[in-house]
């Protein structure tokens, strides 16, 4: 029996949430092979990258993701860590701010967003 996408990607989730990157990188090939637009895991490959240290490919992923998918702040904050993590403090506040002003209740942009 074949997993479909969203069961595919939930075993990459989880095999990423298990510190296993190099196989939840295979996982979300896999899911990318049959829906290269399948926005989570093209988000979880851009986080695989910035956990084992390509931090300008990580960055690169997630503005671009961020760009494609404006609404989505998940996406965002992600990238804003990411920004922070890397001394980019003017952008990482500025996508802050920004989450804040879609969703002023977002418990983790406003404790983020102290460091602004």
């Amino acid at each position: 029996m074949t997993m479909d996408i969203e069961q595919t990607y939930q075993l990459g989730f989880q095999l990423r949430c298990d510190g296993r990157y190099a196989e939840a990188k295979q996982v979300f090939e896999r899911v990318l092979s049959a829906n290269p637009g399948h926005i989570d895991s093209l988000h979880q490959v851009a986080l695989i990258k910035g956990f084992e240290g390509d931090f300008d490919g990580s960055l690169a992923d997630l503005e671009k993701l961020s760009a494609q998918s404006p609404q989505n702040l998940t996406i965002r904050y992600d990238l804003a860590m990411t920004q922070m993590m890397l001394g980019m403090y003017e952008e990482a506040c500025s996508n802050l701010r920004y989450i804040l002003s879609v969703n002023p209740t977002h418990e983790k942009a406003l404790q983020q967003s102290t460091y602004c």
